[in-house]
């Protein structure tokens, strides 16, 4: 049975024998606390999850990998976002502790969202100091906690550890990304320009995503941010790297309901999901 956090998270744990492989899905949440008072429409809101990402690794256990997903929305707190990328603007008095904003947040789309989308709000009024805090320590503590635990057992156990951060993007960038207007690849690969696991891992997925007839881009628009940041430190022998796929291969973007590709690409995911637990058992390449 898998572990729940109910509203928090839900962590599927693997069926023997393990292997040092951890899968996340930080955005793939759709249970909105009764507390998220957004303005901005619903089905606007949702167009910020990264639907049906969990399901789509779901074979992550089957293969003796630790699958963890958030199951908040991340437009009410985004766990894969800096405890520094506080929206001043979106608060309705100083923050107490430092701050250190991103161009995420400049955007709007920091730690709380700010904005929908461009030029629309998510709230009618300022957030208080209180119920930011209370937000990070009910959702973003208890999901990094869960997610570094998991991480951490594995390696103390396997000496080694591969993580995989997993979302879903646009099929065309937003005014918000470096890409706006431009169309995207299947798949798109982030490791921190190579900083955040080995290359032999990042360039293994690249190749066998390809060999099942999908474009691959590698840290471009998307390099990965806290997640893998947080944990990637290769010369320690912890590897994240960030996989982001392309909603046009599964999903209608505006209605969040899947189309008839989706069993294709869950099936092509679970095969590439066997070709890296090999890969781990190798030890790496």
């Amino acid at each position: 049975m898998p572990y729940l956090l109910p509203g928090v998270l839900v962590r599927h744990d693997p069926l023997p024998p393990p292997l040092p492989l951890v899968l996340d899905s930080p955005h793939s949440g759709d249970v909105y606390p009764a507390d998220f008072d957004h303005s901005a429409p619903r089905m606007l809101v949702r167009q910020a999850e990264d639907a049906f990402i969990d399901d789509l690794f779901g074979a992550a256990p089957e293969i003796g990998g630790t699958l963890i997903g958030a199951l908040f929305p991340r437009a009410y707190i985004d766990a894969n976002r800096s405890l520094l990328d506080i929206d001043q603007a979106l608060l309705d008095a100083p923050w107490p502790d430092p701050i250190a904003p991103s161009e995420k947040t400049r955007s709007g789309i920091g730690l709380v969202w700010r904005l929908a989308k461009p030029g629309v709000p998510m709230y009618t009024r300022k957030l208080s100091i209180a119920e930011t805090q209370a937000r990070i320590d009910r959702f973003w503590r208890p999901y990094h906690a869960a997610v570094t635990e998991a991480i951490d057992a594995a390696h103390a156990a396997h000496g080694v550890v591969w993580h995989i951060n997993c979302h879903s993007m646009r099929a065309v960038g937003d005014e918000r990304n470096p890409d706006a207007g431009r169309r995207r690849a299947d798949f798109v690969l982030g490791d921190r320009d190579g900083s955040t696991c080995s290359h032999a891992f990042t360039r293994f997925v690249a190749e066998r995503l390809r060999s099942k007839g999908y474009s691959v881009a590698l840290n471009d628009p998307y390099k990965g941010v806290e997640l893998v940041r947080l944990h990637g430190r290769p010369a320690e022998r912890r590897h994240s790297l960030q996989i982001e796929i392309n909603r046009a291969l599964y999903m209608h973007e505006t209605e969040i309901t899947k189309i008839p590709a989706y069993g294709k690409l869950r099936f092509d995911l679970s095969e590439l999901l066997r070709e890296i637990a090999g890969f781990v058992r190798d030890g790496g390449g």
